[in-house]
């Protein structure tokens, strides 16, 4: 059972954080997303992360990544073969196609992308620009703003 959620002090509180509430929403909404193919994510140091999806049955050649505007797409598409010639008693590996999206954190980036023992592994890393971290001010004697001549 789903509860509406009220996002009304957010909006009082915060100006220019309106996204947030689409991105609530929207995770809210992803519950119904479909759990196939299973996944990790670990943290593996500050601001690096990987994605491990267990993708047995796929080749490299059908799998897609692709990262555009915050989103991180991973999509796995069989290639069709004539299923007559199998004959299973059993069917537990499922050789279904899929699309995995994941909402990527602001300036989350994907460095690269590799296949080990049936796993996908796809890393990121958070690169904050310089002119968003943090740095120190040096206190002076005078204002700088006073001495200037124009």
């Amino acid at each position: 059972m789903r509860t509406n959620t009220d996002l009304s002090p957010l909006y009082r509180s915060f100006i220019g954080f309106d996204h947030l509430a689409g991105l609530i929403d929207k995770a809210a909404r992803s519950e119904k997303q479909s759990s196939y193919p299973p996944y990790n994510i670990e943290s593996l140091a500050e601001d690096k992360y990987r994605i491990t999806m267990a993708v047995a049955g796929f080749a490299e050649t059908e799998l897609d990544i692709e990262s555009k505007q915050n989103h991180l797409i991973i999509t796995g598409t069989k290639a069709v073969t004539d299923k007559g010639e199998r004959n299973f008693l059993y069917q537990g590996i499922a050789e279904r196609n899929f699309e995995r999206k994941f909402q990527l954190g602001d300036h989350v980036k994907v460095i690269g992308a590799f296949m080990e023992n049936g796993l996908l592994h796809v890393d990121l890393e958070r690169e904050i620009p310089e002119a968003l971290k943090p740095r120190k001010i040096a206190i002076n004697g005078k204002s700088l703003l006073e001495g200037s001549t124009e």
